[in-house]
């Protein structure tokens, strides 16, 4: 469910409010039982291109991407859900990589 089917909610949290909201509201409308439910749900995505979909619909937008990587650059490392305790903003992080850098540098 992280991989597919995020929550895109900032902060963004475990995903279990989200997924409980997708449940609630559209879940309980159907025949199904809740794992019956998202695991339909998945198959129908994995069916669907969905960002050609959205793209032929003229979607292009992206909103927020956090990746972290350690301080040699070479590895990519899990991102904290607020890197450095901030919300969710418009800017692009290229950190500057020192000897005192910490373990986790955001772009």
């Amino acid at each position: 469910m992280h991989k597919d089917w995020p929550t895109l909610a900032c902060p963004s949290g475990d995903g279990m409010k989200f997924w409980g909201h997708e449940w609630e509201k559209h879940g309980t409308c159907t025949s199904l039982d809740q794992h019956s439910y998202f695991q339909a749900a998945l198959d129908l995505k994995s069916k669907a291109n969905l960002l050609q979909v959205l793209g032929d619909a003229g979607n292009h937008q992206l909103y927020q991407v956090y990746l972290c990587v350690d301080t040699s650059a070479s590895s990519f490392i899990q991102c904290p859900v607020l890197p450095h305790g901030r919300g969710c903003g418009n800017k692009i992080e290229f950190p500057s990589f020192s000897s005192d850098s910490q373990s986790r540098d955001e772009l």
